[in-house]
């Protein structure tokens, strides 16, 4: 009798332990759903798309009005757990530069649909479609569109430019890189221990997914990445605050450490996860990038023939000061 209730005890523990198990691991796999609380302070519309069976809530923000058209376009993707207004932190200074916007709730955050299971392929996916709406706009040049990608939100852009997503540029600001900080990360925000957490709650995870932990751990993204970068010309800007306790800057390290070729990266002075553009020199490095790379062609077909014309100008200038001086020295500046 005495070994029967012993058993029954084990069995009624091991009970309650699963059943506390299961719901700190679909807790964790739930993003909690922030309103939006802040609008852009420039014109917007309100727009909705689908994806993946659901609707997606965003804005598009048309460039200023002395843009001449087909416009360029950059695509700002929020994080886990975030929405599109609080990365509206981004959304002035690239505006400003002359691009057209576009922000929109991943599903499971802010005013989008909820689904059952949330994951990093949701953001890829939602990323997917986004470019898929914003290239059907008659205003927006498809051929000049860039994205800028926050925490998990940049992690998506590079799952979905491992699908062959057609964009002239990527930037990521405070990705992570492994799936075992993405987990250690989330098991802190949630104040849950992390052993032996950390080794249970993913396995959960995926099998709500319908999707294998071994399969996903064997397709690392940045190998994934590196595979898909061989057959296409895309320029990357990844950022890192050296003041990220969240999503530790080693995780940009590790990218660096595996990517191949070699991205372009800059690292910044900022206090947390959520702010590497306080820091003076992330738009000095943003802005010249994405006017670099994200522009429509006849406005590079301008800037080139500008350039050429001063090229000339500078030739000319030499040449006249050569007949003068004939025998000036003169330094060449070589690139770095």
């Amino acid at each position: 009798m005495k070994a029967k209730t012993m058993i029954g005890g084990v069995i009624a523990v091991a009970a309650v332990a699963a059943g506390g198990l299961w719901k700190a691991a679909v807790k964790s796999q739930t993003p909690k759903k922030i309103p939006i609380t802040l609008t852009p302070p420039m014109p917007f519309e309100d727009i909705t798309f689908d994806s993946g069976g659901g609707r997606v809530h965003g804005w598009f923000i048309p460039a200023e009005a002395s843009a001449p058209k087909p416009w360029p376009l950059v695509i700002i993707a929020h994080g886990w757990g975030s929405n599109r207004s609080r990365v509206l932190r981004y959304a002035r200074p690239i505006w400003e530069a002359g691009y057209a916007l576009f922000m929109y709730d991943v599903r499971s955050h802010g005013a989008s649909d909820p689904v059952r299971a949330a994951s990093a392929y949701l953001f890829r996916d939602d990323l997917l479609s986004a470019l898929q709406y914003v290239t059907s706009r008659p205003e927006v040049d498809s051929a000049a569109i860039g994205v800028l990608g926050h925490s998990l939100g940049g992690l998506g852009t590079i799952l979905a430019v491992t699908e062959g997503i057609a964009v002239s540029a990527v930037i990521t600001d405070s990705m992570p890189s492994q799936f075992e900080v993405i987990v250690s990360s989330e098991l802190r925000r949630r104040r849950l221990p992390l052993f032996p957490l950390a080794q249970l709650i993913p396995r959960i995870w995926f099998w709500r997914l319908g999707e294998s932990l071994k399969t996903y751990r064997q397709r690392d993204p940045v190998m994934l990445l590196n595979e898909r970068r061989k057959g296409m010309q895309l320029p990357m800007l990844m950022v890192h605050s050296k003041g990220d306790h969240f999503i530790p800057p080693s995780e940009l390290e590790y990218f660096m450490s595996k990517a191949d070729p070699p991205v372009e990266h800059l690292w910044v002075n900022s206090g947390g996860h959520s702010c590497s553009e306080e820091d003076p020199a992330f738009w000095e490095a943003v802005i010249p990038f994405l006017k670099k790379y994200v522009q429509v062609q006849s406005q590079s077909q301008s800037q080139s023939q500008s350039q050429s014309q001063s090229q000339s100008q500078s030739q000319s200038q030499s040449q006249s000061n050569e007949s003068v001086i004939p025998n000036a020295n003169i330094d060449k500046i070589q690139p770095t």
